[in-house]
């Protein structure tokens, strides 16, 4: 069983790495091991996320997927989210989480609590990763509602222009 630390952040300018720190001493204070550190700047929201993938073809049965909180592996859509939990339900990856304590139980010697704690793992996973759907839909709502009312204040000035870039393309 090989631990495999997912880090995650939604845009460049973000530090997907902010959490390595908590993550290698989660996996110390437990008696693990990191194996590899897969990084990424990719929306949550989105499957589209090259770093995850590479950790699900990495892995192999059993495999442990660690990361700080549930929303860094999925703030997707409902449809998505079961493909997700398929591709890692193939090679019975563990997602264990920092904000999930019912995911720490990992370990679990004998079947029964093994399965137990599963189960309640797999609810709470599907609770938390609804949660963190509708938290990123809400703030989205939330900016859109913001930038109608600067534009109506005549306050709005969209995005700045990216004259680098755009003196790049002339050239």
């Amino acid at each position: 069983m090989f631990v495999r630390a997912y880090l995650r952040a939604s845009t460049k300018e973000q530090h997907a790495t902010r959490a390595k720190t908590q993550l290698e001493a989660f996996a110390a204070e437990k008696g693990l091991k990191i194996a590899a550190f897969y990084v990424e700047n990719e929306s949550g929201a989105s499957l589209q996320r090259p770093a995850l993938f590479e950790l699900i073809e990495d892995a192999s049965k059993g495999d442990i997927l660690l990361i700080e909180q549930v929303d860094r592996l999925s703030r997707l859509n409902e449809a998505d989210w079961e493909a997700l939990k398929a591709k890692l339900g193939e090679k019975q990856i563990k997602v264990v989480a920092l904000d999930l304590p019912t995911s720490w139980m990992m370990t679990a010697t004998d079947e029964t609590t093994a399965r137990m704690f599963a189960a309640i793992n797999d609810m709470m996973l599907d609770m938390l990763a609804a949660i963190s759907r509708k938290d990123y839909t809400d703030r989205r709502k939330r900016a859109a509602q913001g930038v109608e009312k600067a534009k109506a204040a005549g306050k709005y000035k969209g995005r700045a222009e990216d004259t680098e870039r755009n003196a790049l393309v002339r050239r």
